[in-house]
């Protein structure tokens, strides 16, 4: 792939970056095989900034990252941070396996029909990257679901020290197949898929959102390095630019992993009272209707009593700090896995 990047000279730079690559080059078996394991290495990194969010979003309280933080600590140890981390691993594998699937095959075929009918490369790369990412999302939430539904009910369970008095939730499960057994005897399988509709409301449209975004920021920060180039040759060479700059791996990895911080960040923001509801209807009982779940017009009035508004944003903070840096570290691990699983590696452009 090259991009060529204006500037105000006539001649300016062309970047040429590593070819794409595409689902019919990968060796499927070695793609999911260390996918599994890079992806459950940045799970286990990532995983407490997300039980914070998640505590956060649970509260009655407004209380800080930091002293939940500290409150979890000091009451539960290092250990109330990783709760409910083997069910999620658990389920991360075949929910990874189900995305990743999902994403090459759409972006694959979406990238060559686009292209087909007459879109230029960047309108197309914008529209297959988002397609992607509608249909990954949804393909995973089949799995991630009940997932998640699981490990956040053992992630807010117990006393962390709120002041005030204010539990998260009392110790009822003493494991991941406890909660789902108890939850299956409790509610059947609709108590597994508490949310699903959210789930999809949420993580469809941010992912369509966040690959189409990642394109574009790619685009913007590649044209930002021409720019620099350009300049740069100017003072070094009084006029005469360089025909062409092939950057090397480093460098591409820190351009992948800036664009994912940005799009990252953005697709928090928006789609934060989204996760808020969502987390609200897999982990709280409704008082109001017994043991039955809430309905989405009751999780937003309580959270709008709690605190107004700002209340859907509680957890605003863990989340973008854990979507731009679940980002970066997934898109860099990402393309990496991808080169390693390349097949015929020795003849893929540098």
């Amino acid at each position: 792939m090259s991009l060529s990047t204006a500037a105000e000279e006539d001649s300016a730079p062309e970047i040429h970056l590593p070819a794409d690559i595409d689902w019919q080059m990968l060796d499927k078996s070695k793609f999911f095989f260390l996918g599994a394991a890079l992806f459950s290495g940045v799970s286990a990194t990532l995983y407490p900034v997300v039980v914070l969010k998640t505590r956060q979003q649970v509260l009655q309280t407004q209380l800080s990252s930091i002293r939940t933080a500290f409150a979890i600590l000091r009451h539960e140890g290092i250990r109330g941070l990783y709760r409910g981390f083997g069910t999620s691993l658990m389920g991360t594998i075949p929910a990874r396996a189900l995305y990743m699937t999902a994403l090459e095959v759409t972006k694959s075929s979406v990238g060559t029909a686009t292209i087909r009918l007459g879109f230029p490369e960047p309108t197309a790369a914008a529209i297959a990257n988002a397609a992607a990412g509608l249909s990954a999302a949804m393909a995973a939430q089949l799995v991630w679901t009940p997932i998640d539904v699981v490990s956040q009910r053992l992630m807010v369970q117990g006393n962390t020290g709120i002041p005030n008095g204010t539990n998260v939730s009392p110790c009822k499960y003493r494991g991941g197949i406890d909660a789902f057994r108890k939850i299956i005897n409790a509610d059947g399988l609709r108590g597994l898929y508490r949310g699903f509709g959210m789930s999809i409301v949420t993580y469809a449209p941010s992912n369509a959102v966040w690959w189409a975004s990642y394109s574009m920021a790619q685009r913007f920060v590649w044209g930002g390095v021409g720019c620099y180039l350009c300049k740069r040759d100017d003072e070094n060479k009084e006029g005469s630019s360089s025909a062409s700059f092939r950057p090397d791996s480093k460098t591409v990895m820190a351009v992948q992993g800036v664009s994912a911080a940005m799009a990252g960040g953005v697709s928090a923001l928006i789609t934060m009272p989204l996760d808020t509801i969502k987390t609200r209807l897999q982990v709280l009982d409704g008082e109001e209707n017994g043991r039955r779940p809430p309905t989405i017009g009751q999780t937003v009035r309580n959270l709008v009593k709690e605190g107004g508004w700002a209340a859907c944003y509680r957890g605003l903070g863990p989340r973008w700090a854990s979507m731009s840096m679940s980002a970066t570290t997934m898109i860099t691990t990402y393309e990496f896995l991808k080169r390693l699983s390349a097949k015929n590696q020795e003849n893929l452009p540098s």
